[in-house]
C-alpha cells in the first residue's frame, strides 16, 4: 500500500480513463434520477424505494403533484381493505389501508409504504392520504404561545443560518440533519416541561407552523388515539371501589356481543350474581381472529423489534403489580380464591410471568450449522425462530388470571398475537387484564378477550382455519376434542395440560410433620382446584395411622369462610355445578366400601362450601384411587413397609401423569423413585413448588408441551432453516 501511494505521488502510477457513468455518486443523489419505474417486480419496487429512503427519495406523480415515498415493506400476508389511489404510471391503483399504502409490482405481489411527502415539504403517514387536509387550524391559548416562543428559540439556535424562524420556515430544507432531530426532541423536553415528541413528529411536520400545531396538539392530546371507553360494573367491597369490565374485548374496544347476548358470572362466597358478560358468538370470535390476524400481519406489532416488545411486556406486569390489590379482589369475588392466596399466587406468580418472558423477548435466536459443502462451492446454513402468528389461548377457572398469564406471556413474548376466551364461569380478571394491556401500549388486535361457552367460542376457535396454534389448559376428555377439531380444521399446532391423579408417596422414614403439612397443602391448596393437587396419597403401613390422625386434627383447625377474610383457610367451590360433582364424587367413595374419616358434606351455610375430607382404605380398583375429584377430598391408600418397587407400580398405574411427590430422608431412594414416576413433575420433600422458570407440563393422558420457562417459548414459535451457497 506504501508503494502504490509513493507511485501515485510521483505521478507514476497506471492510469485508466473511466466513463462518464458511474464515475461520481452525484447522479444517485439527483432528484430526477429517484422516479419510480412502475413495470417491475413487488421487490425490485420495495428495493428502489428502500435504497432512495432518505437521500433524494424515490418518488412518482399522484393527482399532478410529486409525492415522495418513505419506508418500504414487502406485503407477506393478504392485502388489508382500502380505497383506490389512481397512480401516474401504475399498472394497478394503489390501496390506501389503514395501516398504509399498498404498492402492486407487475408480478402481482404487493408492498407497503409507511409515509408520504409532498412538495411542500410536508409529511403523512401513507394511511391519513385522504384525510391529510381535514384537519383545522388549532388556536393557540395565552400559555401555548410561550411554549410557541421556546421552541421557536430552540429552532434558532438550530438554524443559526435562518436570519428570522416564519412559520413557512422548514427544518430540513433549512439545512437540519437527522442529528439535529435528535437535539429538537431533546431541547424540547428538557425547556417545555418534559413533553415528549418522537423523531417521527419532527419528520411529519417539518415547517415551523405545522410544528407548532402538532406540538399544542400533543400538549392537548388530541393527536392520541381515541381514550378506551369501558362501562363498568364496579362494587364497593373489601375496603376499596372495584371496577370490572363485562363485554367482549376484540380489537382495542370493549363491545358487546354481536347478538346481544349476555349470562350471569356468579359469586360462589353467596350464590349471587356479580354482574352480567357478553356472551360472545361465533361472529364475535371471526372478528377477534380478523384483528388478531391484521394485528400480526399489517399492524405496528408485527413491525415492532423484540426489545420494544419486552419493553411493553415489562409496562403491563407493573401494571398488574400496581392493580394487585384489585385483581386479587375480583378473584376473590368471581372464583372463590382465598384473598391472601390470589394476592401472593394468582395475581404475584401472573406477574412474575410476564416479567420473566420480557426478558426473553430479545433473546429468541437461531443457530448457525456446519454442513457438507457442495463442492466446489460453500454453503452457509442458519435457523430462525419466527412467530406463528395468531394463537388461541382456552384457559379454565381454578387460576383465571394465573393460567392466561402462564400461557398468554410465552405467547406474545415470541411475538404473536391471540385470542384468549376464559373459562365462562369466571372472565372477570381476564377482561380487566384486556384492559390493563391497553394502559401498557399494547397495539390494537393483539390482545383479544371473549368471554362465552366452550362448546360454541372454544370449537370455534378450534376450526378456524386463520388460528396456528391452541393452547388449552382443562379436562382431559374436551382436550381431546379439541386435539381432533385442530387437526381436521387447518392441523394446527396444540399444547394441552389436562387431567392429572399425581400420586404423593410418604416414606416412614420422612420428616412426619412436615409431610402432614405438605400433605394437606398438596391435597386442600386453593380448595384442592388445583391440576397438580395430589389426587392420591401412599402411605407406608407403619406411619399410616399416625398420619391420618394428624391430619385430621390440622384439618379441624381450618377457618372455612368468606375468602375476603384475611383469617379464612378454605373458601367456596368455584361454582354450583361443580360442588355438586364433588358431593357425588364422595358418595362414590362410601358406596364402594371407603372410609370417609372426615367431611365429605357440604357446609351449611350460603354458597358453594365444601368440608375438606379425608378418605382412607381406598383400594386400586376404586374410583377414588382411579378419578381426579379436583376438589379438597384427601384419597389415602396404605403401602406395605419397604415395599418400595411395588407402590412405585401402584402410583404409575394410571393414565395421568402431570405431577407427583415423595417424602423421605433416604436421598437415593428420593432419587430412584423420582426417576421412575412417570410424570411431568416430581417434588422432593416439597410440594406446589412451581416457578416461572421451571417448565411445567404432564405425560400420558395430561397431555403435552410446556408452559413456563424457555421451553415454553418454543410452543409458540416455527423454526426455519434457510441454506445459501456462495
Amino acid at each position: 500500500m506504501v508503494e502504490a501511494v509513493q507511485l501515485i505521488a510521483d505521478g507514476k502510477a497506471a492510469r485508466m480513463p473511466q466513463s462518464e457513468a458511474a464515475a461520481t455518486y452525484e447522479g444517485i443523489q439527483k432528484k430526477e434520477n429517484a422516479e419510480i419505474s412502475w413495470d417491475q417486480s413487488a421487490e425490485a419496487l420495495h428495493n428502489w424505494i428502500r435504497g432512495h429512503d432518505k437521500v433524494p427519495g424515490a418518488w412518482t406523480e399522484i393527482n399532478g403533484q410529486v409525492v415522495t415515498f418513505y419506508g418500504s415493506s414487502l406485503l407477506n400476508s393478504s392485502i388489508p381493505p382500502g380505497e383506490p389511489l389512481e397512480i401516474k404510471g401504475a399498472r394497478k391503483p394503489g390501496l390506501v389501508t389503514k395501516s398504509g399504502l399498498v404498492l402492486f409490482g407487475n408480478d402481482g405481489k404487493a408492498l407497503m409504504v409507511r409515509n408520504l411527502q409532498f412538495e411542500d415539504g410536508k409529511m403523512i403517514p401513507a394511511s391519513q392520504y385522504f384525510s391529510a387536509g381535514e384537519t383545522s387550524v388549532v388556536e393557540l391559548t395565552a400559555e401555548e404561545v410561550k411554549v410557541a416562543e421556546t421552541i421557536k428559540v430552540i429552532w434558532a439556535g438550530i438554524l443559526s443560518n435562518v436570519p428570522v424562524i416564519e412559520d413557512s420556515t422548514d427544518f430540513f430544507k433549512s439545512g437540519a440533519s437527522s442529528m439535529d432531530v435528535v437535539r429538537l426532541v431533546e431541547e424540547i423536553r428538557q425547556k417545555c416541561g418534559g413533553l415528549q415528541l418522537q423523531n417521527e413528529d419532527v419528520y411529519m411536520a417539518t415547517k415551523f407552523e405545522d410544528f407548532i400545531q402538532k406540538v399544542v396538539r400533543k400538549l392537548r392530546g388530541d393527536d392520541q388515539e381515541a381514550e378506551l371507553v369501558v362501562d363498568y360494573v364496579s362494587k364497593e367491597v373489601n375496603e376499596m371501589t372495584v371496577k370490572m369490565p363485562y363485554q367482549c374485548f376484540i380489537n382495542g374496544q370493549f363491545t358487546d356481543a354481536d347478538d346481544g347476548k349476555t349470562y350471569d358470572t356468579i359469586n360462589p362466597t353467596d350464590g349471587s350474581t356479580i354482574c352480567k358478560v357478553s356472551y360472545a358468538s361465533l361472529v364475535d370470535v371471526d372478528k377477534a381472529v380478523a384483528a388478531a390476524k391484521d394485528a400480526f400481519e399489517n399492524g405496528e406489532w408485527g413491525r415492532m423489534n423484540a426489545r420494544e416488545r419486552g419493553i411493553l411486556m415489562y409496562r403491563l406486569a407493573d401494571l398488574l403489580e400496581e392493580n394487585q390489590e384489585e385483581l386479587a379482589t375480583i378473584e376473590a369475588l368471581d372464583s372463590g380464591a382465598v384473598y391472601t392466596l390470589a394476592l401472593k399466587t394468582h395475581i404475584g406468580m401472573s406477574v412474575q410471568t410476564f416479567r420473566y418472558f420480557a426478558g426473553w423477548c430479545d433473546k429468541i435466536q437461531g443457530s448457525t450449522i456446519p454442513i457438507n459443502q457442495a463442492r466446489p462451492n460453500r454453503n452457509l446454513t442458519f435457523t430462525r425462530k419466527e412467530p406463528l402468528g395468531v394463537c388461541a389461548i382456552i384457559i379454565p377457572w381454578n387460576y383465571p388470571l394465573m393460567m392466561l398469564a402462564w400461557k398468554s406471556a410465552a405467547c406474545l413474548a415470541a411475538g404473536n398475537t391471540l385470542v384468549l376466551k376464559p373459562a365462562q364461569v369466571t372472565p372477570l380478571t381476564a377482561l380487566k387484564f384486556a384492559e390493563l394491556s391497553v394502559k401498557a401500549g399494547f397495539p390494537k388486535g393483539v390482545i383479544n378477550i371473549i368471554p362465552g361457552s366452550g362448546g360454541i367460542a372454544g370449537q370455534r376457535l378450534s376450526e378456524h382455519p386463520d388460528i396456528r396454534k391452541l393452547g388449552f389448559t382443562g379436562s382431559t376428555l374436551i382436550g381431546k376434542q379439541i386435539m381432533k377439531s385442530c387437526a381436521m380444521s387447518n392441523l394446527k399446532k396444540v399444547s394441552l395440560e389436562l387431567g392429572g391423579k399425581s400420586p404423593l408417596i410418604i416414606f416412614s422414614d420422612c420428616e412426619l410433620d412436615k409431610a402432614v403439612r405438605m400433605g394437606m397443602g398438596a391435597v386442600f391448596f386453593n380448595k384442592g382446584e388445583n391440576c397438580i393437587a395430589a389426587g392420591r396419597l401412599f402411605v407406608e403401613e407403619s406411619i399410616h395411622d399416625e398420619f391420618v390422625t394428624r391430619v385430621v386434627e390440622e384439618i379441624k383447625k381450618m377457618k372455612i369462610g368468606d375468602p375476603l377474610d384475611r383469617s379464612t383457610d378454605h373458601g367456596p367451590q368455584n361454582h354450583k355445578a361443580h360442588l355438586e360433582k364433588l358431593l357425588q364424587y364422595c358418595e362414590a367413595g362410601v358406596k364402594e366400601g371407603a372410609t370417609l374419616v372426615y367431611g365429605g358434606r357440604q357446609v351449611q351455610r350460603p354458597g358453594f362450601f365444601m368440608e375438606p375430607t379425608v378418605f382412607t382404605d381406598v383400594e386400586d380398583h376404586m374410583y377414588l384411587a382411579k378419578e381426579e375429584s379436583f376438589g379438597p377430598i384427601m384419597v389415602i391408600s396404605k403401602f406395605q413397609n419397604g415395599d418400595i418397587d411395588g407402590v412405585l407400580q401402584r402410583a404409575n398405574n394410571t393414565e395421568y401423569g402431570l405431577a407427583s411427590g415423595v417424602f423421605t430422608r433416604d436421598i437415593n431412594k428420593a432419587m430412584y423413585v423420582s426417576e421412575k414416576l412417570e410424570a411431568g413433575t416430581v417434588f422432593i420433600n416439597t410440594y406446589n413448588k412451581t416457578d416461572v422458570a421451571a417448565p411445567f407440563g404432564g405425560v400420558k393422558q395430561s397431555g403435552f408441551g410446556k408452559d413456563l420457562g424457555e421451553e415454553a417459548l418454543n410452543e409458540y414459535l416455527k423454526t426455519k432453516t434457510v441454506t445459501l451457497e456462495y
